[in-house]
């Protein structure tokens, strides 16, 4: 089953004001951001600004996820996560309480529409990033685990992707214990879903192949062969294609060596640019796939502000 639909719906309507019961802190609801797996997620105000406020009725369940976010926030020298700002329990009646927390609002667009807007030589640019991003999680012990592009924002100046929710986050060794059918790679039968780097990088490429396919896929009788063909299908990412396939197949034991095999791949790309192959068209699009020098410079510039700026 796939366990992003096992929802717990909490229904607050616009307008309502939910009060702390500790801190005191009060914050008016403005609309719903979304609904997964552990609670419901809502835009709020307070003292003139803008939160995301998380509420449930597992406590539990939302203590682990306060505990992931405040583990991230000690990574130095990285943003892996909204930034929390608030924790707190509100009492809905007499015999009647929830717990939630409040993060920072992170307002952009989805990483699929950034791309088609923008551009296809944005994908190396999102992929290095993610790539720099995972390395931080798991020198941290830990693993996304509902790693999909529902999770993922891109933000502007300069364009860079953040994470907006970080429930699935599994301690490196365990067991997965959220996850959403498409990105995971025991749905494929291509791996466990121990939490372990590799679960993350299969999910990775399932993002972006998610970008050319979003109506997604079925596995169908023979899941390995469905998987190697989709992506060999998509022109956009020809230049990336062995290390991404290397990646589906639990090819690496870190996002480093990823990485590393993606620089390399990137780097092809700009000396095919210079012996004239820049221009070739996108299948299944009507517009040109920019290729060569265009892409590693455009990728080398935000991927070296994405390391500068936080």
């Amino acid at each position: 089953m796939d366990q992003a639909w096992k929802k717990q719906s909490i229904n607050i309507r616009p307008g309502t004001v939910i009060q702390g019961k500790w801190h005191r802190n009060r914050y008016v609801i403005k609309r719903r951001l979304g609904q997964g797996a552990i609670g419901t997620v809502y835009l709020c105000e307070w003292n003139g600004q803008y939160g995301a406020l998380k509420i449930s009725d597992k406590a539990t369940s939302m203590t682990v996820e306060v505990n992931v976010l405040k583990s991230l926030e000690k990574v130095q020298g990285s943003r892996l996560g909204p930034s929390l700002l608030d924790v707190d329990d509100w009492e809905v009646s007499s015999s009647s309480k929830c717990s939630f927390y409040v993060m920072e609002y992170l307002e952009g667009e989805p990483l699929s529409r950034f791309i088609s807007r923008h551009g296809h030589e944005w994908t190396s640019v999102f992929m290095l990033q993610l790539l720099d991003d995972l390395k931080q999680l798991h020198q941290a012990g830990w693993v996304f685990g509902d790693f999909k592009s529902d999770n993922l924002i891109v933000l502007p100046h300069p364009p860079k992707v953040r994470w907006i929710d970080v429930g699935g986050t599994t301690q490196i060794g365990r067991a997965i214990k959220e996850y959403t059918e498409f990105y995971d790679r025991g749905y494929w039968g291509l791996g466990s879903r121990k939490a372990e780097p590799s679960y993350d990088l299969f999910a990775l490429v399932m993002v972006f192949l998610n970008i050319y396919y979003p109506k997604r896929f079925e596995k169908g009788a023979n899941p390995k062969a469905t998987l190697l063909k989709k992506l060999n299908d998509v022109g956009q990412l020809r230049n990336y294609r062995e290390c991404l396939k290397k990646a589906l197949l639990g090819g690496y034991q870190s996002s480093d060596e990823m990485r590393h095999d993606l620089l390399n791949a990137m780097n092809a790309a700009k000396h095919k640019g210079r012996s004239g192959r820049r221009r070739r068209s996108i299948h299944d699009a009507g517009s040109p796939l920019i290729e060569g020098g265009g892409i590693i410079l455009t990728a080398l510039f935000y991927y070296l502000s994405s390391l500068i700026l936080p």
